[in-house]
């Protein structure tokens, strides 16, 4: 049986201060808290027999797969298409700010300068999709909240893709087999109509 573990980053310093970020190329870290919430992931899948490790293209997940999985010879691989949603104008704006953004459109407005939620609900059907094609029998994949709360929701079949799991603990793994998985990345798609 093929084994996928889907995981949150740990704690990052956005996290903690209660902005968001929705660019890759911004050097946002983990914090202490962060790093032993990844020390722990580690220690709880030390005897998952992983193969690879798919990262996003943010350094908050790379840190947290490299931290999870030191003294392991498991492969690192970047899969952009799992990347946090592009939120362009509201960059750096507080949690509070994007909910209240979120609450007067709908999911098919875009982020001003961004994607929308749907455009990027099926941007992470298509990045699940993906790490199902590697030939891996065991991958850890180091995401962000909302691609893992998908699929979670998906996966169990919900009418809607914010619940009824709705808060994502940091470095937390969910564990799909291959079947879980393609079903949940099918729903992601079909909600995200």
């Amino acid at each position: 049986m093929r084994l996928f573990v889907l995981t949150r980053h740990g704690q990052s310093t956005l996290n903690l201060s209660g902005h968001i970020n929705g660019d890759p190329t911004l050097d946002i870290r983990l914090t202490e808290l962060g790093e032993n919430e990844a020390h722990r992931l580690g220690l709880e899948l030390a005897h998952v027999p992983l193969e690879l490790c798919m990262h996003t293209r943010y350094p908050r997940t790379r840190q947290t797969a490299e931290l999870a999985l030191a003294g392991r010879d498991i492969p690192l691989r970047e899969e952009p298409l799992l990347d946090d949603i592009a939120v362009g104008e509201l960059e750096g704006a507080t949690h509070e700010e994007y909910r209240a953004w979120k609450l007067e459109h709908v999911r098919d407005d875009a982020f001003p300068g961004g994607e929308s939620l749907n455009d990027a609900a099926r941007r992470y059907a298509r990045g699940l999709r993906a790490v199902l094609e590697d030939p891996a029998a065991g991958v850890l994949v180091v995401c962000h909240e909302i691609p893992v709360r998908y699929a979670l929701n998906a996966a169990s079949d919900s009418h809607e893709l914010d619940g009824p799991a709705r808060a994502i603990a940091n470095a937390t793994p969910y564990l799909f087999d291959e079947e879980s998985l393609a079903r949940a990345a099918d729903r992601i798609e079909t909600l995200a109509r």
